[in-house]
């Protein structure tokens, strides 16, 4: 103590400095900082910006996917519709191009007799026959023909008159006969019947004629439905018919008097007051619905429209409704489609302040199906990344340890899985599942065992090398010379050892594996409908209409595919230089 007393101030000043400067704070900056590796790595990694922003773009695209539809007012599937108006066929029209049988009254002509007189047609042949019965036809014009059926009652071979009915062909049918033959005349008239000659083998025979059907192209509308059983009657159509043809203003039967209008491409029968009886054209008009009626009006107002090519026509119906319609030809069919209010699927409606993104083509909220599908990518992406790291830390981690056969074995093991072409493979299962058609949910898990499956070789190579090197270092000498296991050695010392490695691995696979998924759902063999990914999302673009005039559709999910892609690289890209021990503390 006295020497210290001794001391001058100057030296004690000194001597307090010295023992100011020996002590040592916590927070002196002289101390040796000394962090944990994960310290350490963390450290290296939020240095790197990119690695932050990546690291903070799948942080938002985690909070989009998965608490994104806790606050979406919409479900995943839900369709929404509106009212509007749209176009639907009423019914059709187009030029009767089939013959039209109306058969006289206590007669028959049914469907073979019928097939005999188009043939006969074709070969231009007035006879045909058919049950022994023959038929004759006569064209009253163009497009009408009165058929006949002939009954034999005599025949003529070289000037020799035979009898079918008889004992002997009376005199004035003979001499009525040989008229008929010097004027050059296929038939006759006689006691008010009519006989017709025709041909037969080297003679001729003479028939009685019965009118049996008229054939014709034109379509009778009566405007009154009572009336129609009259108008449609074989002796009306037969007077109205030769009327026609000889362009005539009017035609008599049954003592009453019809006059004739003729207009383009149709013409109107009046009745003796002058009112439409009935309509004649060579077009059908009739309703795509049973149950509705056609009125002869609308039908002419049909026509006319058509006659003069006009694309939409209005008419008032008798409730005094008008209606607009529109005239479509398809071939040489006339489609009339009326405007009528229905329920609309509200498909690829435009951004707007109840849908941010719009609807897609089935006519479902846009962002929330994002939310949704961003779901199914992230997670088949993680779950394909575990199956790889689970398959291929088991095989490399056995053949890196053991060495010798067993590294052989399961080396050509895992080149035999690299000779497999991955996108071959994984169409075909796609294929294979639409076939067999898979529930959607069950689709989803076997893409991932698929992906997985597929993917695992480059994780068993690079966990065998690094064993490889790692199980000739010391500490795996003591773990051997202190009796512990092989599988504790290789799964509690060696594959720790890889983890960093690894774990840049699979935040590197992760976005090749989004790719990959969004790839089979752009190609249409991934996630199907109802559930939704962001790769079947971008599907739609394989329309070049929708592609080019609907942005919202597809550009959105493009968009959240390349983000995540980019974050999991650039965290990947961080985490590896954190690995780094080369890297400046």
């Amino acid at each position: 103590m006295s020497d210290n007393f001794n001391l001058s101030s100057t030296e004690k000043n000194s001597l307090q400095d010295v023992q100011n400067t020996d002590e040592m704070h916590l927070d002196d900056a002289r101390r040796i900082k000394v962090l944990s590796p994960g310290m350490l790595v963390f450290k290296r990694f939020i240095r790197n910006k990119l690695a932050v922003i990546g690291f903070a773009i799948l942080l938002f695209m985690f909070t989009f996917s998965f608490l994104g539809p806790l606050f979406s007012p919409y479900e995943q599937t839900q369709v929404f519709k509106g009212i509007g108006s749209m176009a639907k066929d009423y019914a059709g029209a187009i030029y009767n191009q089939e013959l039209r049988y109306t058969v006289a009254e206590g007669e028959s002509f049914g469907s073979a007799e019928r097939a005999q007189f188009l043939f006969a047609q074709a070969n231009n042949e007035d006879i045909f026959e058919n049950n022994d019965i023959t038929y004759y036809y006569i064209s009253e014009s163009e497009d009408v023909y009165r058929i006949l059926r002939l009954e034999p009652v005599a025949e003529v071979l070289f000037g020799i008159f035979t009898s079918f009915v008889d004992d002997e062909v009376p005199v004035p049918l003979q001499e009525a006969y040989l008229d008929a033959e010097e004027n050059g005349q296929d038939y006759f008239e006689l006691e008010n019947a009519t006989y017709r000659i025709t041909k037969k083998n080297k003679g001729w025979l003479i028939s009685t004629e019965h009118d049996i059907a008229l054939a014709s192209y034109s379509v009778y509308d009566p405007y009154n439905e009572a009336d129609g059983e009259y108008v449609l009657s074989y002796d009306f159509r037969l007077i109205s018919s030769r009327a026609l043809e000889q362009s005539a203003n009017s035609f008599t039967m049954d003592g009453k008097t019809y006059t004739i209008q003729y207009g383009e491409g149709q013409s109107t029968i009046l009745d003796g007051e002058g009112s439409p009886y009935a309509e004649v054209s060579d077009m059908i008009v009739n309703p795509l619905d049973q149950s509705v009626f056609l009125t002869v009006d609308f039908k002419t107002a049909v026509r006319e429209a058509i006659g003069e090519r006009q694309q939409k026509f209005t008419y008032t119906h008798e409730d005094g409704e008008t209606v607009d319609y529109t005239i479509v030809r398809v071939n040489n069919t006339f489609n009339i489609k009326k405007e009528t209010p229905t329920e609309l699927i509200s498909m690829f409606e435009a951004p707007s302040s109840e849908h941010l993104l719009g609807t897609d083509n089935n006519g479902m909220d846009v962002l929330t199906r994002l939310m949704f599908g961003g779901q199914v990518s992230l997670l088949v992406g993680f779950v394909v990344i575990f199956i790889e790291l689970f398959i291929g830390i088991i095989v490399g981690g056995i053949s890196g340890y053991f060495g010798g056969w067993v590294d052989t074995s399961l080396m050509r093991f895992v080149d035999l899985f690299n000779s497999i072409p991955f996108y071959p493979m994984v169409l075909i299962f796609g294929s294979v599942m639409d076939t067999l058609e898979v529930e959607p949910m069950a689709r989803i898990f076997l893409l991932m065992i698929i992906l997985g499956l597929l993917g695992w070789t480059g994780v068993a190579r690079i966990v065998r090398g690094q064993i490889l090197s790692l199980r000739e270092q010391d500490f795996m000498v003591a773990t051997e010379a202190t009796g512990i296991r092989t599988s504790r050695r290789i799964f509690r010392h060696l594959i720790p050892n890889v983890m960093p490695l690894l774990i840049v691995q699979a935040t590197g696979g992760l976005g090749a594996i989004i790719i990959a998924e969004a790839t089979l759902g752009f190609l249409g063999l991934g996630v199907k409908y109802p559930l939704a990914s962001w790769g079947s999302i971008i599907n739609v673009a394989s329309d070049a209409f929708v592609m080019t005039n609907f942005w919202f559709m597809w550009i959105p999910a493009g968009m959240l595919i390349l983000l995540t892609v980019l974050g999991f690289n650039f965290v990947g890209d961080g985490l590896r230089d954190a690995f780094d021990p080369k890297m400046k503390r």
